[in-house]
């Protein structure tokens, strides 16, 4: 798929070769509370995805479920042709080294340097590379975020903004396929929050990755996504160009763009 074709906001693939996740009918449940009811989504080689929903939803309900750390009662989550709840431990964990997970909290190790923070991923997944192969990936990773000079710095030396930056080269040294971002601009400033969207972007046209982002941030929406899914009362209630979506009388979703 040309790269600069599928950052456009009216992307869309109907080559199911281009599909890396597909959801069918997926269901969860915690006790009497329906958190996702028959939820259907599909993402695309080089698509990015916002997911929009109120707090409550269910949208890290369905992060966690793409990844594998919650089981769902019923459906299928593919990913990269994987049906998520069939694998086995082992099979996930190779499945999770095609996708990256930037966490809201960036999940940097406090007791470990920038460099030492960016290796963790490759000796987490017993990755063989020499020493020389190691530093050169450090390296693209941390000039894929403008921080080469932080190598050797400790997180609580770098400010908020850094530490997303930092974080996002940590997901991006296994060169993931698809990247799946947590509220990526919480608690930073407005101008920074423009910039790690626009960091977001810049990655997705470099490795034609896929993206699925949860935010309730509106600016980041609309720089990030090519599509947006609203998550309502559990299902995927419409499915829409940030444009498109803005013209809504439906309060259910104009409420969000006000």
């Amino acid at each position: 798929m040309n790269t600069e074709l599928s950052i456009q906001n009216d992307s869309n693939s109907s080559n199911t070769s281009d599909l890396v996740v597909c959801i069918r009918n997926l269901e969860k449940s915690f006790g009497e509370n329906h958190v996702l009811k028959n939820f259907n989504f599909k993402l695309y080689k080089g698509e990015s995805i916002v997911v929009l929903g109120k707090s409550g939803s269910g949208k890290s309900v369905l992060v966690k479920c793409i990844i594998g750390l919650l089981y769902p009662d019923a459906g299928t989550i593919q990913v990269l042709g994987k049906n998520i709840p069939d694998l086995n431990h082992d099979e996930l964990d190779r499945i999770r080294v095609k996708v990256g997970f930037l966490f809201q909290s960036n999940a940097l190790y406090d007791s470990m340097t920038v460099r030492e923070n960016l290796e963790f991923p490759l000796r987490r997944h017993w990755i063989k590379m020499d020493k020389e192969e190691v530093n050169s990936l450090v390296m693209e990773a941390l000039g894929n975020v403008g921080l080469e000079e932080t190598i050797d710095m400790m997180p609580s030396e770098l400010s908020g903004g850094m530490r997303k930056r930092i974080a996002l080269a940590r997901t991006l040294i296994l060169k993931p396929e698809i990247i799946l971002y947590d509220e990526p601009t919480t608690g930073l400033d407005p101008i920074t929050s423009t910039e790690i969207s626009n960091l977001i972007v810049d990655v997705q046209k470099k490795y034609n990755t896929s993206s699925i982002v949860i935010s309730h941030d509106m600016n980041c929406v609309k720089i990030v996504a090519n599509k947006i899914v609203m998550l309502v009362d559990g299902t995927n209630y419409i499915s829409d160009t940030y444009k498109e979506l803005q013209k809504s009388k439906d309060i259910k979703i104009s409420s969000f763009f006000k």
